[in-house]
């Protein structure tokens, strides 16, 4: 269709020459632009792909390869928070081909009969996920979802400024404890995520991620309020930048953000490298995949980008931009030396065992969170 409307284009050109001056086109002219307009405008308005995903999460290289290779367009939204997405599915929001939900919330949207199934047959390079990231408890047998990438929420850190305080950075410690934020005040950003700061809590107190007694809970409260003076605010998204201009020194944030912010600063010549840590005491994987929700109209270009994005070249530009971890196996051999061994980015085996994947909720303990989250937030 595109070579024949730049063939009839050529035509019209030509018999613009020739009418000269006068204004007038021939019948040709006038069939060819009736022909381009009712050709092209449909195709552009019907060939869209609507991707809700995190902020930050695809590279403009990679949305602009596959719009050409599909000849159509992506739209996105975005959010900062899996609760944020959830909330305003909830409330109506519509008409998404693909989300890309980090397991709990996957968990939801099943448990909600929000998704479509998958049609397999239409995604051929599924067999180079590593089977590590297959079948996992939130979608048994992969009905629904495709890993797309993973990420650690961490101890992210300005190394200048913390080695020039001597504070440690391989523990929850110095996001919670008065002493050690006595030196940071107002240095600090804590992810704006109810799940993932109660879990950082919990796994300093020595609990599970996952732990849902109400006592421990409270108690994890009573941790994040004592050290909420010392803080600046809590932040999912605007710290990637604070922490490249040097305003904050130390976050509990994503590992791809804290990389982002590390690449920005060194092309800023900012001087100081922006780290990543994970705590002794353990902390959270989140697997983030690839879904179709039910309301999206166009299922075939949900299942073209999720094999584009299987495709091992075009899944390790994830990797190799903004620094997420990378479950295809067909991907670990475009990916750059200095990012493969991070353990941020790919975590050892020693330091696998300390990380967890966070469950979904049921509505008595969401309702019990949103009550505590409320306290700290008012306090």
């Amino acid at each position: 269709m595109k070579d024949i409307c730049h063939r009839e284009h050529r035509v019209h050109r030509e018999c613009s020459r020739a009418a000269g001056s006068s204004g007038f086109l021939c019948d040709l002219c006038a069939l060819c632009g009736l022909w381009f307009v009712l050709s092209f405008v449909p195709a552009q308005a019907t060939d869209t792909l609507h991707l809700y995903n995190w902020n930050n999460y695809i590279s403009d290289a990679t949305v602009a390869r596959f719009e050409v290779e599909c000849n159509c367009r992506v739209v996105q939204d975005y959010y900062s928070d899996n609760e944020e997405m959830l909330a305003k599915l909830a409330a109506g929001a519509s008409g998404y081909d693909l989300i890309v939900p980090t397991g709990n919330a996957m968990e939801s949207l099943i448990r909600q009969r929000a998704l479509r199934p998958l049609d397999k047959s239409l995604l051929p390079k599924l067999g180079s996920i590593e089977p590590a990231y297959m079948n996992t408890v939130f979608d048994p047998g992969n009905r629904y979802s495709v890993p797309y990438a993973y990420t650690l929420t961490l101890i992210g850190y300005n190394d200048a400024k913390m080695r020039e305080l001597q504070l440690p950075v391989d523990s929850w410690a110095v996001i919670f404890e008065p002493h050690y934020l006595e030196k940071l005040k107002g240095r600090v950003t804590v992810l704006d995520s109810q799940r993932e700061l109660l879990a950082a809590a919990l796994k300093y107190l020595g609990y599970s991620a996952n732990d849902t007694n109400e006592e421990h809970w409270k108690q994890a409260r009573d941790l994040i309020i004592r050290a909420k003076p010392y803080w600046a605010a809590f932040n999912a998204s605007s710290y990637i930048k604070e922490l490249t201009v040097g305003n904050i020194w130390l976050v509990l944030g994503y590992s791809n953000d804290i990389f982002q912010a590390d690449l920005d600063a060194q092309k800023a010549q900012r001087g100081f490298r922006i780290l990543a840590s994970i705590p002794k005491e353990g902390a959270v994987l989140a697997l983030d995949s690839m879904v179709l929700h039910k309301s999206g109209p166009r299922p075939d270009l949900a299942h073209r980008f999720i094999d584009f994005m299987l495709d091992g070249r075009n899944s390790s530009e994830l990797t190799n931009l903004i620094g997420s971890g990378n479950p295809n196996r067909a991907a670990r051999q475009y990916i750059q030396p200095e990012i493969a061994q991070s353990p941020a980015v790919f975590p050892d085996k020693a330091q696998q065992v300390r990380l967890e994947m966070l469950r979904d909720l049921d509505r008595h303990q969401r309702r019990v969170l949103s009550r505590i989250w409320t306290e700290i937030k008012l306090k």
